[in-house]
């Protein structure tokens, strides 16, 4: 085994010092900030009934734990997410595929997944309602809609700008399309379509609140409509913070696939 330089190890030794110092900042970051809000919401400084406080939050979430009812809608907004982030996924890789391997459909179909990519979708979300009905589907359909036509644009443009010496380089040898697309192409492209799935995780979980805030009857979109109507805001700002706990763990497992397959 190659030894490590004196230069080298001070090297990782700096990174490791920075990061650990990166991950203390942001720690310390972040309980001033809690401790700012539950000060100001005891001392009167904020109106606790409208933003509430932490030990608030905690409290609330103990009690749904308790009864059950957090599981409830936590299970339902991560499962319709999960859901709707590997239907992205896969229609969007196959979608992207085809039309790498028939420009002339890509050419034609171009600037309608433009025009739908840039189309707001909580606008579609009270037609998917109409169409599908009042029911987990909706939600799910409302999730992918808000997601796949970005990722089938920024896939197939990804494909587009392979390396093409190594694509002349198989047709040289006789290889077909199919042949360059799945030794060339979809390998050489693994680092950027899980890039693109970072960003449709949070896509899909967007989309999913969306859909629950129109057609759900459980799910923590669902909890913050019921909770705003009622004015308990304790319960909204629970459900807030543990959708940005969610989208950390989601977009942490990403990353996780991104170390071990980029």
């Amino acid at each position: 085994m190659d030894k490590i330089s004196a230069a080298q190890q001070k090297f990782l030794q700096d990174r490791n010092f920075h990061h650990k110092k990166i991950l203390l900042l942001r720690c310390l970051l972040l309980i001033l900030l809690l401790a700012a809000w539950e000060i100001a919401s005891r001392t009167g400084l904020i109106n606790s009934f409208i933003f509430s406080s932490p030990s608030r939050i905690v409290l609330t979430a103990w009690q749904m734990i308790a009864d059950g009812s957090l599981w409830l809608h936590l299970g339902v907004t991560l499962g319709e997410t999960l859901i709707s982030f590997l239907a992205v996924t896969l229609f969007g890789l196959m979608a992207a595929i085809l039309l790498w391997l028939f420009p002339s459909v890509s050419e034609v179909l171009e600037p309608y997944l433009v025009m739908l990519n840039s189309l707001p979708k909580s606008a579609l979300a009270p037609l998917l309602i109409v169409w599908l009905g009042n029911n987990v589907r909706t939600v799910i359909v409302a999730a992918v809609s808000v997601a796949v036509f970005g990722s089938i644009i920024t896939l197939h443009t990804g494909f587009r700008e392979i390396d093409g010496d190594k694509v002349k380089l198989i047709y040289s040898l006789g290889g077909s399309k199919k042949d360059v697309m799945f030794k060339v192409i979809v390998p050489g492209s693994i680092p950027m379509i899980i890039s693109n799935m970072k960003v449709n995780v949070g896509l899909c979980l967007v989309g999913v609140i969306i859909g629950e805030f129109l057609s759900a009857k459980a799910g923590l979109g669902y909890l913050i409509i019921y909770s705003s109507q009622t004015f308990r805001m304790d319960w909204m700002l629970m459900s807030i913070v543990i959708l940005c706990l969610l989208s950390t763990v989601l977009y942490q497992g990403i990353r996780i696939l991104e170390k071990k397959f980029g």
